[in-house]
């Protein structure tokens, strides 16, 4: 039986998949998020137990506040029929969804989407979890390289981003009594299928996106993994209240 337990928002696909994936690698077991995709949530599922650990998919919409009694209160049923335990020790707050708009054409539908998504949703969610997670447990909450570099079209996205990583040192510091980390990851662009799949399918983006890289090439899922294994590991304990960016060094 695995001794530590990671919750995903967004598990089912994409960054959060990879960081499944890399966690279960080193024996972490993982509960996962989807929004409507069931049976790739369970595919998921089923490559986190073939690394040899326990995967369990529950449906959630992070837009959703109201329903975010009923998501801690299945969560923590399922802590105690799967693992007999009354807490997990890992949040990483992944869920989202991408926007490129220009600010003068941003509708506000589109802008409290993201808000709902983007902050509102983990700020809630991380709210009625904390019950659950164990005390020296660790969050990580995903932002953007975007919240630091300016690319015009990224602005609401942005800004959104730039909430979250305020509250995160907030967090940081108001959950450091029960020895909770509070940290940021802000990848920069990746080649996955998140908005529209643009960085890894344009190859005039992909180009420069590797032009404007330190390391000279766009990021891979794989870069964004390894690092919430980091964060979350007994290495990095002291590490708290942080941005740690995952770009390659875009745009220095």
């Amino acid at each position: 039986m695995s001794e530590k337990i990671a919750l995903i928002t967004g598990g089912s696909r994409g960054l959060g998949l990879n960081a499944a994936l890399k966690l279960a690698e080193k024996g972490i077991d993982v509960i996962l998020t989807y929004h409507s995709q069931q049976q790739q949530a369970q595919a998921a599922v089923r490559q986190i137990e073939a690394l040899g650990a326990r995967g369990l998919a529950l449906q959630l919409d992070v837009a959703d506040s109201s329903r975010f009694d009923d998501f801690a209160a299945a969560v923590k049923e399922q802590l105690a029929l799967i693992w007999q335990r009354d807490s997990f020790d890992y949040l990483l707050n992944n869920a989202g969804t991408g926007l490129h708009q220009p600010f003068m054409e941003t509708t506000e539908a589109q802008f409290d989407q993201l808000v709902a998504v983007h902050f509102k949703g983990p700020f809630f969610l991380t709210q009625k979890l904390l019950p659950l997670l164990a005390d020296g447990g660790r969050i990580v909450n995903v932002s953007s390289g975007l919240a630091r570099f300016t690319l015009p079209g990224a602005g609401a996205y942005a800004a959104v981003k730039g909430a979250i990583e305020v509250l995160t040192r907030y967090q940081a510091k108001e959950l450091g009594a029960r020895g909770i980390t509070v940290n940021v990851l802000a990848p920069g662009a990746i080649e996955t299928d998140f908005g529209g799949g643009r960085v890894r399918d344009d190859a005039a983006l992909n180009a420069f996106v590797a032009a404007q890289t330190a390391l000279g090439r766009a990021g891979q899922p794989d870069d964004i993994g390894h690092a919430v294994v980091a964060l979350f590991s007994e290495q990095c304990r002291w590490v708290n209240g942080q941005r740690i960016e995952a770009s390659g060094g875009m745009f220095l």
